[in-house]
């Protein structure tokens, strides 16, 4: 199976015509994960028995011709619990999880008739931006295995970008679906907040988390949000909002669509190449009858500082709750209760989660709250702000997904602040609860790089439209890295 040359709507094709087989094209994804995966390391878990004994059952009842997704092979990220599945959260604490309950996406896929054929590498508790703070591996960029595939959903968009699958499910607090999806050359959408129910997502931070999917196109990028999207009564902040069909509008006319370029986006520190590459899809676009115009996203400069202090603090009270007595890792040899607290957490947890955890109970602590937390939540505010001025005169948002194409593995784990910086970009749009997409716009020196589309609230079908223009005008997905030897 050669998911370099297919698409949702083509494997469907094949199955519904009974040229392949559910089964067929299961078993086939295995070898080439089997294959492929030794070089990119994306994947914690297989699920080859359950994956089967699925495929077998659709077979048997016949592929739905109105279901796009029915038999289609997907990669779970490890913070999405699955039941019976392993869910480690790429973390010591979790490494024997087996959850006893599905995550409402789960339930979702499931209901759609999609295989999910097992569980890829992210950031421990999804506190990184380039998957080297798992506990268990270290995955590699699909274009270059010297450098990083990004964070924290680094390993669903390896698995896709390097062809093990067609389609990956990975969770965003700060840029963790699209700053991978920049750095692997695919499509990464971080839907409105809301949007996709986070029940059953393991919390990082809960005002800012959202889980979303990762293709090789923009098309089948939206045929998999329609499937996830939906209110959840037992997710408290999950919308009501009826979900539209992503995929219908994806005709290629933009015109009269007005396109707004922070130059706030373009500041010291935003790579030479990238610049280049952006300021080249500001030309497709305007070729496509867009109106592109400068504006400027003034408190955007502050996203980074009140991110972390936001992030961290939600995440210093969510993982309370790994505390050694319920569930989770348990240190042995403990004196007393207090051991094992302190033990458990300290053996654990490891050093990017504990340099969270101690932020955000600093800017909680009674001493530092109005200074640090409160005033972050005020800034936040302005941010917001500063989106809806915006979005009063135009309709989306363009700019870098990140400052710089994919660095090279052990070159920033050591400087959190730098490592901090990469995700400038894509923060702001967390803190607003807008969605945003990554998408495939250029290379530098072999490495892909990515363009971000923002759009207003619940606007993910504009923010589609848009992608999908420029991905029919341009021939940058189609470019594959040389991991399968497809180049």
């Amino acid at each position: 199976m050669d998911y370099f040359k297919n698409d949702l709507t083509s494997l469907h094709e094949s199955l519904v015509n009974k040229e392949l087989s559910a089964e067929e094209l299961t078993k086939e994804t295995f070898a080439n994960i089997k294959k492929r995966d030794q070089q990119i390391e994306a994947f914690l878990a297989l699920n080859e028995e359950n994956a089967l004994a699925q495929a077998k059952e659709l077979d048997q009842n016949g592929i739905d011709r109105a279901n796009v997704l029915a038999g289609i092979p997907i990669a779970i990220k490890d913070n999405i619990v699955t039941k019976g599945l392993r869910t480690t959260a790429a973390s010591k604490m979790l490494e024997n999880f087996d959850p006893i309950y599905d995550a409402t996406v789960m339930e979702k896929l499931a209901a759609a008739q999609m295989i999910n054929v097992g569980k890829v590498n992210m950031d421990e508790f999804a506190m990184g931006g380039s998957t080297e703070s798992s506990a268990f591996k270290l995955t590699k960029n699909a274009w270059d295995q010297t450098k990083v595939p990004g964070g924290s959903s680094g390993g669903s968009a390896a698995a896709v970008a390097s062809g093990e699958v067609l389609v990956a499910l990975g969770s965003d607090t700060g840029g963790s679906i699209r700053q991978p999806a920049a750095y692997n050359g695919i499509v990464g959408v971080k839907p409105t907040y809301g949007r996709v129910s986070r029940y059953g997502l393991i919390a990082f931070a809960s005002s800012l988390d959202q889980i979303g999917p990762l293709t090789r196109t923009v098309k089948d990028n939206a045929y998999v949000l329609n499937a996830i999207s939906g209110h959840d009564s037992r997710d408290f902040t999950s919308s009501s909002k009826e979900v539209p069909d992503f995929t219908k509008g994806l005709d290629g006319d933009i015109k009269g669509m007005r396109i707004a370029v922070p130059k706030e986006y373009f500041d010291e520190g935003v790579d030479a190449d990238v610049k280049a590459a952006i300021k080249d899809a500001i030309k497709t676009f305007e070729s496509l009858g867009a109106t592109v115009d400068e504006v400027s996203l003034p408190h955007s400069k502050y996203g980074v500082p009140v991110y972390y202090i936001i992030a961290s603090s939600e995440a210093s009270s969510n993982l309370q709750r790994f505390d050694g007595i319920r569930y989770g890792f348990r240190a042995q040899d403990v004196k007393n209760l207090e051991d094992v607290y302190v033990r458990s957490r300290t053996e654990g947890f490891g050093d990017e989660v504990k340099r969270r955890i101690m932020l955000g109970t600093f800017s909680l602590s009674a001493g530092t709250y109005d200074a640090f937390f409160k005033k972050a939540a005020q800034v936040r505010t302005l941010i917001c702000q500063d989106f809806a001025n915006v979005f009063k005169d135009y309709d989306l948002i363009l700019g870098p997904t990140a400052p710089t194409t994919a660095y090279g593995i052990g070159e920033e784990i050591d400087d959190p602040i730098t490592m901090y910086m990469n995700d400038i970009l894509t923060i702001p749009v967390n803190l607003a609860g807008l969605p945003g997409m990554s998408l495939p716009a250029g290379f530098s020196n072999g490495l892909p790089i990515g363009m971000q589309l923002i759009a207003p609230q619940f606007r993910e079908d504009t923010m589609y439209k848009a992608g999908y223009a420029f991905e029919q005008a341009t021939d940058f997905h189609k470019q594959v890295p040389t991991i399968g030897g497809q180049n």
